[in-house]
């Protein structure tokens, strides 16, 4: 009997790279191997993960990965005044103590470097002495591209507005669960995130995405990111290319450290 091919062209994700186009040759049923629908190419890179220790400061970071914080200095960070991007240039003058970043009243925390798809590691930790309460209490955020916070607060035994607390895309995303630790004791996020793409007029053609763990835990679950986290207001759509992450000072003494990224 006379063989028949005839392709089907599929769409493979691949973590690191852009999606591709196989084609897949298929005979009849009957004529199918196990190798008929095998792929060898593109193999995906090879990372060495990053390893966990309890008598070590956290999460070391993955062989690919762009270390932004280490325990050792803030060289790769800048003052930025107010929690959207600045044109500052200025030295942070946040504190590092025993390998943590120490947040302060002189400014925001913004990287030199700027991220689109991005996986981010960080690690928070909210004062162990308990001051104030609800968002009063152990404030910070991470803004995503500058521009869509992230929440960072201590909300153990801490009740506030839902879409203000510790893991909620603030005043848009309530988180799923609220995993949080006691006071004082070590946090972490791990976010994917994906940036939300413009047509040449300006147009969002697509919104952000991010699904957010903390402390292991599912908060987030791919939510769609409608645009800036406005305090008062609505969110507002700004077409935009990549941009950095800011560590927001609230007036909280909150501790950061073990912060790296992989661009997606």
């Amino acid at each position: 009997m006379k063989t028949v091919f005839f392709a089907r062209t599929l769409t493979l994700g691949l973590v690191g790279a852009a999606c591709v186009q196989v084609a897949i040759a298929q005979t009849e049923p009957n004529k199918q191997t196990p190798q008929s629908t095998e792929i060898w190419e593109p193999v995906p890179p090879v990372v060495t993960p990053g390893v966990y220790s309890a008598n070590t400061a956290g999460t070391t970071p993955p062989s690919d990965a762009i270390v932004l914080f280490d325990g050792k200095n803030a060289d790769n960070w800048v003052a930025n005044k107010g929690y959207t991007p600045s044109a500052s240039t200025s030295p942070l003058q946040w504190p590092v103590r025993d390998g943590v970043l120490y947040s302060s009243t002189t400014s925001s925390a913004r990287t030199k470097q700027e991220f689109g798809d991005m996986q981010l590691h960080i690690e928070f930790q909210t004062p162990s002495k308990v001051e104030g309460n609800g968002q009063g209490r152990g404030n910070s955020g991470i803004f995503l591209q500058g521009r869509y916070e992230l929440q960072v607060l201590d909300n153990y035994n801490n009740p506030t507005y839902v879409n203000g607390m510790v893991g909620s895309i603030y005043k848009q995303a309530i988180p799923l669960a609220n995993p949080s630790r006691k006071p004082g004791e070590w946090q972490s996020y791990d976010i994917i995130y994906m940036a939300p793409r413009f047509n040449k007029a300006g147009l969002m053609i697509e919104p952000a995405y991010v699904t957010v763990l903390l402390n292991g835990i599912l908060v987030q679950n791919h939510v769609a990111i409608r645009g800036t986290t406005e305090y008062i207001g609505y969110p507002k759509v700004q077409a935009h290319g990549k941009g950095p992450l800011i560590l927001q000072d609230h007036g909280n003494p909150v501790g950061f450290r073990n912060i790296w990224v992989r661009e997606l």
